[in-house]
């Protein structure tokens, strides 16, 4: 049991199966709801493996501790069980869920954010142009960190052989998530590279290594955001590999990307809102 935050287990209804959400609430240096934020936090792995429990050695939990977030976590289908949209659609649920209960979480309805790593990361922009196009939950703030976004080869993520992910398990990865899908046309719900518009999304940050697979298409996505007038903003770190500072949160460099995230978060929760639609007046 943490001082900092109580947590606590539920499973809800998505599309064909009840899954896991882990609820995180601070218990220390409570803020009022309207300055609390509520964030969905999408675990990484590929698409393929990792867990809903990834939080603790994610960026998510320092959230909860430091900062007083109320944190959602879903234990969403992996593609070994189930292939896309099968985890897009367990997200969606996750998100719907704090929409309609952040009143009893103590979080404002206003200040829905979502972020993850890797392909929580892809997820995360995914889902926020699911939201956006369904028009059900408003996103005010996306944090995709090094996402796993284009099921083609780009530049950096082809002839990869970095430590942690490279060039074979990325094809891997795509081929198990997207299942038929795989070689041909895919929607941006199932590979966000693949979006054409981009208007309207939440606002961005990111981080990522300039030797991983994903370096070239997190810097596209953040550039194709900004060209559609949407803030954005990345940050690069010379010679490091994927999810460097989860791997490796000891090193300096480690320190400055976790710092840098905090403090664009910070920045994010006094900038953006995004209020609800009170859909039963529609």
């Amino acid at each position: 049991m943490s001082k900092y935050y109580k947590s606590r287990s539920i499973k809800i209804e998505s599309t064909g199966k009840k899954i896991e959400l882990l609820i995180f609430q601070p218990t220390l240096n409570s803020k009022p709801k309207e300055k609390t934020p509520a964030i969905l936090w999408i675990h990484g792995g590929g698409y393929i493996t990792g867990m809903a429990r990834m939080i603790y050695m994610s960026r998510a939990i320092d959230l909860v501790k430091k900062y007083g977030a109320v944190v959602v976590t879903p234990e969403y289908r992996l593609s070994n069980e189930a292939p896309y949209p099968a985890a897009l659609e367990d997200c969606y649920a996750a998100l719907k869920y704090l929409k309609e209960h952040c009143d009893e979480l103590g979080a404002n309805s206003s200040q829905i954010m979502v972020g993850g790593e890797s392909a929580g990361g892809g997820l995360t922009a995914s889902l926020c142009m699911y939201a956006r196009d369904k028009d059900e939950v408003k996103i005010s703030f996306q944090m995709p960190l090094y996402p796993m976004i284009d099921n083609l080869d780009t530049e950096s993520s082809k002839d990869n052989h970095a430590p942690v992910w490279n060039t074979k398990l990325n094809h891997f990865g795509w081929k198990k998530y997207l299942g038929d899908l795989y070689g041909k046309d895919v929607p941006p719900y199932a590979a966000a590279a693949r979006q054409t518009g981009y208007s309207n999304l939440p606002p961005a940050y990111t981080f990522v290594g300039d030797i991983e697979p994903f370096y070239c298409e997190t810097l596209t996505y953040i550039d194709n955001l900004k060209s559609a007038g949407i803030e954005a903003k990345v940050d690069v770190y010379p010679n490091c590999f994927h999810a460097f500072d989860m791997l490796t949160p000891f090193r300096k460099v480690s320190k400055e990307a976790i710092a840098k995230f905090e403090k664009e978060y910070l920045n994010a929760c006094e900038k953006y809102y995004a209020e609800q639609k009170d859909h039963s007046k529609t």
